[in-house]
């Protein structure tokens, strides 16, 4: 596989009252055979997303479009929705300091976006955003509330469903005299007016999520927590309605910081909270149609084979193959940087990264003696089987102006029959050495080196990145992983990548 990005943004001042704002962003794959992987059967071997954006602004207007062309098809693995060549988005609106009002597609989040979120990630194909009416009303400097309705984008496409909510934020630090702490609190409410109810479970045509959080931050220390609840919604076995339950979300997080310190500590329960604007859409594997957002806590690695065994969310309540009710647990970060001349921080300083997360399916029994309801029950804190485990350590370590390295290792547990209804579990280590050269007039040249250990899947890997800076635009790389300890020679398959990337003004 070739690939190539290319992506500029400029921006055209008229005069103090116009601006317009022009980006575009381009991102292709040529697929060629494979030895070992057989050849490509796939239509089209060349491949390419591309993004035109333009906004308009003048005085407190403002408007804009995004074309999109997926020609002659889109990258492998985006939804069939994003084809050939159209408008993406359009959107007008008006802004003050008091009221913003949006006609068009638009994009919001209430709370950490438990219930809510629209958003657009062009590398993972996810534009969820929607298509409608917005309303931001500042009542006062801490009081803000927002209103919306519309249809979900998918694709070119949008939403059977009608999407509406509320939310509301509160500050009461200036309203309580609180100088030297934060405290605030939020009420939302998000509705999927759906009209393909489950008659079978008696589901209403709108489901409805509640929720409230409260942030607080006092000096070095922050915190904040957040609950939601749903009415039920169907569970889906085999794209069909075989249960019905209710959900909910339990969010909370809080940390310390300090110059040179930081501790940072995320605990979450979701009980099937998976959340679509058309029912029927439910566990897609595009997450096309999806309203909230729940992604998986934990470290977000750097490296490629750290990124082989990813933790996702289990959010959804499944009956089978596998009885699943949700997820519980956590993560933690520890930061800290040896001080420059200390006998362990030298002339530079050293600073060290610790992370770890465990996941673990709720605990609870499913009843699938009734073949026309399953159902479920779940205990509000318990543990149940152990979904996914990461523990991490990074030393980063400055020598020189010019060299400078990282160590990275990471212990994983990874179990594939409940996180990929697949079979088996996956032990593994993982260690990581990088070096960077910096050789002056924003040339710098980075080389990794990597493996993987586990006696499970694929056994044991081996990877390198070579990756060489002509500036802070202009970039080449070349990278290889290599599973050389599979029982099977004819899987022994070495995944090559090599390209570049150019930005302008981006």
């Amino acid at each position: 596989m070739l690939l190539g990005c290319f992506s500029f943004s400029f921006i055209l001042k008229a005069q103090d009252d116009h601006n317009l704002s022009i980006g575009f962003e381009s991102n292709s794959q040529y697929y060629v055979d494979d030895s070992k992987t057989g050849p490509f059967l796939e239509p089209e071997r060349f491949r390419s997303n591309n993004y035109l954006a333009v906004l308009y602004e003048y005085k407190d207007f403002y408007a804009g479009i995004q074309a999109e062309s997926y020609s002659p098809m889109a990258l492998l693995n985006y939804d069939a929705k994003f084809e050939k060549t159209n408008l993406g988005l359009y959107y007008a609106g008006y802004k003050n300091k008091k009221f913003e009002f949006t006609l068009g597609h638009f994009y919001e989040q209430f709370g950490n976006g438990l219930s809510l979120r629209l958003w657009e990630d062009r590398q993972l194909g996810i534009n969820n955003a929607l298509r409608g009416a917005r309303i931001k009303y500042y009542l006062t400097n801490f009081i803000e509330l927002k209103a919306i309705y519309g249809k979900q984008r998918a694709g070119f496409e949008h939403s059977k469903a009608t999407i509406f909510g509320f939310d509301s934020n509160i500050g009461l630090s200036d309203f309580l005299n609180l100088e030297n702490s934060y405290l605030s609190f939020g009420l939302s409410y998000v509705g999927r007016n759906d009209k393909t109810a489950v008659a079978s479970f008696n589901l209403p045509e709108i489901t409805n999520v509640f929720g409230g959080r409260i942030d607080f931050s006092s000096g070095n220390f922050y915190s904040g927590v957040e609950f939601l609840t749903k009415n039920e919604d169907a569970i889906y076995v085999m794209n069909k309605p075989r249960g019905a339950e209710k959900g909910n979300a339990f969010f909370l997080n809080f940390g310390y910081t300090q110059k040179g310190l930081g501790v940072d500590v995320t605990l979450r329960r979701l009980e099937n909270m998976g959340f679509y604007s058309d029912r029927e859409t439910t566990g897609n594997i595009f997450n096309q149609y999806i309203i909230n957002y729940l992604p998986g806590l934990t470290k977000q690695h750097d490296y490629l084979l750290t990124n082989i065994y990813v933790y996702q969310a289990q959010a959804q309540g499944a009956f089978s193959p596998i009885p699943k009710f949700g997820e519980i647990g956590g993560q933690i970060d520890l930061f800290y940087k040896f001080k420059k001349g200390s006998s362990l921080g030298g002339k530079y300083g050293t600073k060290i990264a610790v992370n770890a997360s465990y996941w673990s399916r709720l605990k609870g029994e499913a009843d699938l003696s009734n073949s026309s309801r399953f159902t479920y029950n779940t205990s509000t804190f318990g543990f149940g089987k152990k979904y996914f485990s990461d523990f991490s350590l990074e030393i980063r370590k400055k020598w020189s102006k010019q060299w400078s390295n990282i160590f990275y290792f990471v212990n994983q547990y990874y179990n594939k029959r409940y996180i990929e209804e697949t079979t088996g579990d996956v032990h593994a280590n993982i260690s990581v050495g990088e070096t960077t050269y910096k050789m002056g007039g924003g040339k710098s040249l980075r080389f990794e080196a990597q493996h993987l250990w586990t006696e499970d899947d694929r056994k044991n890997w081996v990877g390198g990145t070579l990756e060489y800076n002509l500036s802070s635009r202009l970039a080449f790389y070349a990278n290889d992983i290599y599973n050389y300890g599979s029982d099977e020679t004819n899987e022994k398959i070495h995944y090559y990548n090599f390209g570049g990337n150019y930005s302008y003004k981006s």
